[in-house]
Parts: structure tokens; sequence; C-alpha cells
């Protein structure tokens, strides 16, 4: 049986160390970040390493990876590809709303190609945040667009090029990041918007959305739904928004423990989390002491949290055929978009 959690590792490498956490806590997954990540071989070593270790022969264990494109991508060029920012999607939506939308398909699908090559099976990705003028820019060109049409329309065209390539697709930051006037990786940010206005813009990409087999909860204050903690933590917020008007049922975790948006240990941070409704902790650093701890707030995966797991597993075992020379055309074109609009 699976625990509540998924964590980084600190190398390219396994530790022996890492070894015995990972056989003794049986997480639900690893997240690799560009640390992690020197070249495709190491890489797959590293994956089949952790699973082992994990006892995870059955494949019920989900590797993470963010490869949103643009400033977010831990697998980078010269030995990737190349991937534009959301942004520029955006920008090709504005003329061509379905050639976008194609492409956004074709190049999630390409992606998903690719990280599936190397045992990874699932990406935080597509961000469903909106784009707001003025807010803080730890969103900004990650975002789809300004409007939830836009932004939904996109990314599902995203998400669902992920799960045509047997990739979970982990849609985030839910119920919204986009309007914080501040990074959440650095202090806690709080949105004041009252809930109405909340409900018809920042989080109307993510009901439209909540099909989508996992999402990422936000490190966010939404002072008009619960004022006393950020939404990853809000019992409040994940029982009333994210499982009730947004009416998501899938497997939700949260962002990385390590965030300094969140305070308390380690094991109190996972502890809340899980506490709040969410069915997985996130814990990112690779830091063994602070994963020992964030592992002894959790409980093992049964339920529906178990089911919710499974669903995802099962996506890992799709795989649609694609035309890839239309596909890399396609994501070509995009980068070149990308590179003209913050030129």
């Amino acid at each position: 049986m699976r625990t509540a959690l998924i964590v980084g590792l600190a190398g390219e490498t396994l530790t022996r160390d890492e070894r015995a956490f990972l056989r003794d806590c049986r997480p639900a997954g690893v997240i690799l970040f560009a640390r992690n990540c020197a070249a495709a071989d190491q890489i797959a070593r590293l994956v089949s390493d952790a699973r082992t270790a994990a006892g995870a022969a059955a494949d019920d264990f989900l590797v993470l990876i963010d490869q949103e494109g643009g400033r977010v991508r831990r697998l980078r060029p010269p030995l990737w590809r190349a991937l534009p920012s959301a942004a520029a999607y955006a920008a090709m939506q504005a003329d061509d709303p379905l050639k976008a939308r194609r492409a956004a398909w074709l190049s999630a699908r390409l992606t998903a190609r690719d990280l599936s090559a190397l045992g990874i099976n699932t990406n935080c990705a597509p961000v469903l945040d909106l784009r707001v003028r003025g807010a803080h820019e730890i969103i900004g060109d990650r975002a789809y667009g300004e409007t939830s049409a836009e932004v939904a329309r996109l990314a599902r065209a995203v998400a669902e090029g992920y799960i045509a390539g047997g990739v979970v697709p982990v849609v985030k930051h839910i119920p919204g990041h986009g309007r914080a006037m501040a990074d959440s990786h650095f202090e806690l940010p709080a949105v004041d918007t009252p809930r109405a206005e909340l409900e018809a813009t920042d989080f109307a990409p993510f009901r439209a959305l909540r099909d989508m087999p996992a999402a990422m909860t936000a490190h966010v204050v939404y002072s008009a739904i619960d004022a006393t903690g950020p939404a990853s933590t809000s019992a409040i917020v994940t029982a009333e928004i994210i499982r009730g008007y947004i009416g998501f049922d899938r497997l939700l975790m949260s962002d990385d423990l390590g965030m300094k948006a969140l305070t308390g240990s380690f094991r109190e941070r996972a502890a809340a989390v899980i506490a709040a409704g969410s069915d997985v902790a996130l814990h990112c650093s690779g830091n063994l002491e602070e994963m020992q701890a964030a592992a002894s707030g959790v409980p093992r995966l049964t339920g529906r949290s178990r089911s919710r797991l499974e669903a995802c597993i099962a996506i890992t075992r799709r795989e649609a055929a694609f035309d890839v020379a239309e596909a890399e055309a396609a994501l070509a074109e995009a980068v070149e978009a990308d590179a003209m609009r913050v030129a």
C-alpha cells in the first residue's frame, strides 16, 4: 500500500539512504528536477532504481516532472527539445484558435512521448491560472490567456495531448494563483477578491477541466472563503470550492511542502494538507530528513484516494497514434512565435 506522499531525490543517482527510505515509506511517487537530469540513460536508470526501491514493479507509482515549457522546464536544450511558454499558444490563439489548439495538443503529445521514453509518466502541467494584469509575475507567461475561456480551451488541448501519450497531466494551481500579488515560493499570498468574482474568473478554468485526472493546490489565501490559511491547508476551500463548486473529484496533491508560504514542521505541513482534503502531499527538495518528517505526518493511501491514484495509473497505459512530423512542425512554429513574442 502506497503512502500519501510524493518526494524529490537529491541527485543523479539514488543514495543508499534514499533506497532505504523508498523501501520503507513506499511513497506514491517521486518528482524529478534539473538536479536529477543529466542524460537520457541516466534519468532512465534513476527512475528504474527508484521504482525498484519503492517496490513499484507493478506500475503503481507516479514519476513526476515540471515540463510546462518556457520558464518552467527541467529538461532543456541542447539535450532536450525547446518548449515554448503558454503565452506563445495564447498569441497564436488570437490569430487562429483552431490552429493554436491543434498545435498545443500536438506539442503536448510529442512531449509525452519524450517523457515516457525516460520513464516519466506524469507532468505537472498545464497551468490553469489566469494572467492577471498587475499581479505577481510568478504566473505571467505561464498562463494560456487572460480570460477563463481562453485558458480552458488551450489547457484542455494540452492536457488531452498528454493523456493521449500516456502521461498524467496535473492541472495547477487549483483553485487559482494568477491573481496573487506574491510568489508562494517565498511568502504567503492573500487574495481578497469576492467569491462571486473568483467563481466567474479564476475558478472557472478549473471547473471547465474538473474531469482531469490530477490537480495541484495553491498555497494562496482566499480571504472571502477562508482567511485563516492557504487553500492547500484549508478544509473549507477544499470542500466548498475544489471538491464543491469546481467539482474536482480526482487525485488532489499539494504544492511543495517546502515553499515558504507554509509554516510549521514538515510533519505538521504534510499532516495539514492531508487533513484539509488533499490525497497526497508533495515534498520536492530531496532533503532526506525533511521527507522523513513529512512521511511521518501522512497516512497510507486507501479508499477514494487509492482509487484516484489507480485512475491516474490507468492513463499511463494509453498511447494514441499521432503524426510525429506534424507535431515537430507545430512545435517549431510555436517556439518561433515565443521567440518573436519576447524579442
